[in-house]
């Protein structure tokens, strides 16, 4: 037997996560010089299928919880899959191909989330146009500005930097190759949390909420009514699994924060609000008469914001040497590759740089062209091409400054600080616009589109030195990873556009109107990112009474927090985020802890251990009750033919919809109407808690499996 074949069957190299020693080099698992199928129909189509699905999944997830799962395991997973299913079964650098395309989704939806939604929360103008536009320009930027630095992270950095995402993705590819079996526990977890949330959000055979204020009868009410106290849990599969996945402790630090806010800090404005008769700005009705989610939007969360602002500036400030590495080796590289590369061995051959420059060069003339149009209703074309050239400068600045940055701390710890470099991109760009008179509307959509643009480059450079490293790790083309990339991107960020486009059609982002209307953010679809950019850009580019105050106290609580070692940003997304979304993050953290625990005393291998099992069903929930999530928001949609209204009406169980006819337009609509008997009382509260128990003894029960406990030899004296 050949030493590659012996390499194909063992998994990678001893020295796949080591330095190399002076003289020796990293034969991959497929060498450079065998021919193995890579691009082929295939591979393509099921990574392009791959991408629509998980932009689908991600962005109703990340705006519902303020998180977005990555979206390479599952992918790489659900390849491993679908190779034995084909009668030429597909090899291991088709499935990184696969891998590679589908996992722009989540990146891109991560660059989207962020800033996208605030043109809607705000009322702007807004259209699928300038999302798609936004995404396609910073998900290139964000692959084109790294390709030169693949040589360095990938191959010069070998060993030195632990890539921990790019490590697990690798042992799934690898093996896979032997056979694994673990799709089909994920296939099954993703039917399992679709049905459940369907039921639940589509179907409505129970309620989603578990409420103390009805739950525990009268005295819940009293509580709710005089003290403004409500303790809440979302009882789905989605948030479940994104608890699991995120683990005990920090869906701890998430829930305490929410503690904190909704329990500690809610009761507290109203038990002294209430006896102040004035309207206490920024709220626009005396306190007396909020209910707990105004208290909530108008006080509380501002809080938060505050919090969420300074963890983002603290986890810049942290990497600070890490920033300035960066940049030094940033430019190197790029006058590296300006000298060319007489290599042509196929697993280090990279993009013609020349290439590169061009499409960069045409990516700028593209973003251009798409503020100069965005910024013309402001004013002359002069005018408004001044602002586009000012906003693009900006944008390729930071964008090719950040690029390293967010390489490497993906690198090292597989987090990338995008939060906090769009923070200051959007502040930066908000301040230049103004200081050039391009404010009001026009402004604050000019500059949440270069917003978008620097964050989804940066989450997009941040992920795709994960799949190079991938493909460095088996042997993979880089050249094709490469072109093969901008497809994943062009296609997440139409995903995602229409994704937010259809959630914002079907629920709102606010309630009552944008924020410039005095509207609130829906506690359904809290998007807690887009609504914080929302926030600045509006008290940067139009004068308004700002709360310094609150945010000031919760950009001291994220100092504090920081100061004693626990995380500020997971923290103060539990402030910002309602209480309803962030308990089942908890239960889903408890029982990850109850089967990680469970596991360390089996007797399995490593790839078919409850706690691998276990990551695996969470996903699938995640996946599942994303999916299903969005399949909702269709159903949700009036369709104003026929009088056909909202399809989901036809299939609500203990929720009725009622046709009302709207004054202003005499058109008809279908609304939520009254409830059944049950599901308002604590009969469906009941319904819904052994509902969510089982699903949480469903997956404690599934990870465990047959599994065998670990013989305990007894002790022997020395």
């Amino acid at each position: 037997m050949s030493s590659h074949q012996s390499q194909e069957i063992k998994g990678l190299p001893s020295n796949a996560y080591t330095p190399l020693k002076k003289g020796e080099t990293y034969v991959p698992y497929v060498p450079a010089d065998k021919s193995m199928h890579e691009i082929t129909a295939r591979s393509v189509i099921i990574g392009v299928v791959m991408a629509i699905v998980f932009s689908f999944a991600a962005c109703y997830l990340g705006l519902v919880a303020g998180q977005v799962f990555e979206a390479a395991i599952p992918i790489a997973i659900l390849a491993v899959g679908l190779a034995s299913r084909f009668t030429r079964r597909s090899t291991i650098l088709e499935n990184v191909i696969i891998q590679s395309i589908g996992s722009a989704s989540g990146v891109v939806v991560a660059g989207a989330i962020f800033t996208l939604p605030a043109l809607y929360i705000l009322g702007l103008k807004a259209n699928l146009l300038h999302t798609f536009i936004a995404c396609t320009l910073g998900g290139t930027l964000g692959v084109l500005f790294l390709i030169p630095l693949r040589r360095y992270f990938c191959v010069e950095e070998h060993g030195n930097l632990p890539f921990p995402e790019a490590t697990a993705t690798t042992e799934i590819l690898t093996t896979g190759e032997t056979g694994g079996k673990s799709a089909v526990v994920l296939v099954v977890s993703m039917i399992v949390g679709g049905v459940y949330d369907f039921l639940v959000e589509a179907m409505h055979v129970w309620p989603k909420a578990l409420r103390t204020d009805v739950l525990l009868g009268r005295a819940g009410s009293a509580l709710a009514d005089k003290a403004r106290w409500v303790f809440k849990l979302d009882a789905t599969a989605a948030l479940f699994g994104l608890g699991y996945i995120v683990g005990v402790k920090y869906a701890s630090i998430i829930a305490a924060g929410s503690i904190l806010s909704f329990l500690v800090f809610l009761p507290l404005i109203f038990h002294f609000g209430q006896h102040i008769p004035a309207v206490v700005p920024p709220g626009s009705i005396p306190i007396a008469d909020m209910s707990e989610l105004q208290i909530f939007s108008n006080y509380v969360q501002k809080i938060g914001i505050g919090a969420i602002a300074m963890a983002g500036f603290l986890g810049i400030a942290k990497m600070g040497k890490i920033i300035v590495s960066s940049f030094k080796v940033g430019l190197q590289e790029i006058g590296h590759g300006m000298q060319g590369s007489t290599t042509q061995v196929r697993t280090d051959t990279d993009m013609r740089i020349k290439w590169v420059i061009v499409l960069i060069a045409g990516t700028i003339l593209a973003a251009l062209a798409a503020f100069w149009i965005f910024a013309s209703p402001a004013g002359s074309t002069g005018f408004a091409f001044k602002a586009a050239g000012i906003g693009i400068l900006i944008v390729v600045l930071l964008s090719f400054l950040f690029t390293p940055v967010a390489a490497r701390a993906t690198a090292i710890v597989g987090v990338n600080p995008v939060s906090g470099m769009t923070l200051i991109t959007l502040i930066i760009s908000s301040l230049v616009l103004v200081s050039i008179g391009l404010t009001g509307n026009v402004g604050m959509t000019v500059a949440l589109i270069m917003g978008c643009v620097v964050c989804t480059a940066l989450s997009t450079s941040g992920a795709f030195v994960t799949d190079l490293k991938i493909g460095y790790w088996l042997g993979a083309t880089p050249r094709n990873q490469q072109r093969w990339k901008f497809l994943g991107v062009v296609v997440s960020a139409l995903s995602v556009s229409l994704a937010i486009l259809l959630i914002h059609k079907a629920y709102g982002f606010t309630v009552g109107g944008g924020i410039l209307e005095g509207g609130v953010p829906n506690p359904a679809i809290p998007a807690p990112q887009g609504n914080l950019m929302a926030v600045i850009i509006k008290s940067l580019m139009i004068e308004s009474q700002i709360p310094y105050l609150l945010y000031g106290m919760g950009a001291l609580i994220a100092i504090l927090l920081e100061m004693i070692g626990i995380s500020p940003l997971a923290f103060a997304l539990g402030m910002y985020l309602p209480i309803q979304i962030n308990m089942p993050l908890l239960v889903g953290g408890i029982v990850s802890h109850m089967v990680n625990k469970k596991s360390e005393k089996m007797q399995e291998s490593p790839e078919s251990s409850p706690k691998e099992r276990g990551t695996l069903i969470a996903s699938g929930f995640i996946a599942g009750g994303a999916l299903m999530g969005v399949l909702g928001a269709i159903l949700n949609l009036q369709i104003d033919w026929a009088n056909i209204g909202k399809p989901i009406r036809f299939i609500s169980v203990g929720v009725k919809f009622a046709m009302q006819t709207m004054a202003e337009t005499g058109k008809t609509v279908w609304d939520i109407g009254e409830h059944l008997h049950y599901y308002d009382t604590i009969a469906g509260q009941l319904i819904s808690f052994a509902a969510f128990l089982a699903l949480c003894v469903f997956c404690y029960k599934y990870a465990i499996g047959k599994s065998r406990i670990k013989e305990q030899r007894p002790k022997t004296k020395e």
